[in-house]
């Protein structure tokens, strides 16, 4: 990634703008990072709303009517001796 001080990137927006377009290019400001520019392709592909766990989870292919029996064992719990 390209960075870009913030005086340069005004000053050659045009040039940032086609560069976004094959990389993201990074903008600072002082010597610190503080914006990326990237291509419109690139941010629609990251913006997309993710799939929510639930939903992840019930397309699985162990999903389906036979739920795992997670019942309680009520037998009595053996001793354990001290140490």
């Amino acid at each position: 990634m390209r960075s870009w001080q913030l005086q340069d990137a005004k000053a050659h927006m045009s040039e940032l703008v086609k560069s976004a377009q094959h990389a993201p290019q990074g903008i600072t400001l002082h010597g610190k990072p503080v914006a990326v520019v990237v291509s419109q392709s690139t941010f629609e592909t990251l913006s997309q709303s993710k799939q929510s766990l639930l939903d992840f989870m019930q397309q699985s292919p162990l999903a389906g009517d036979d739920e795992p029996d997670f019942g309680r064992d009520r037998s009595k719990t053996r001793r354990v001796p001290r140490l």
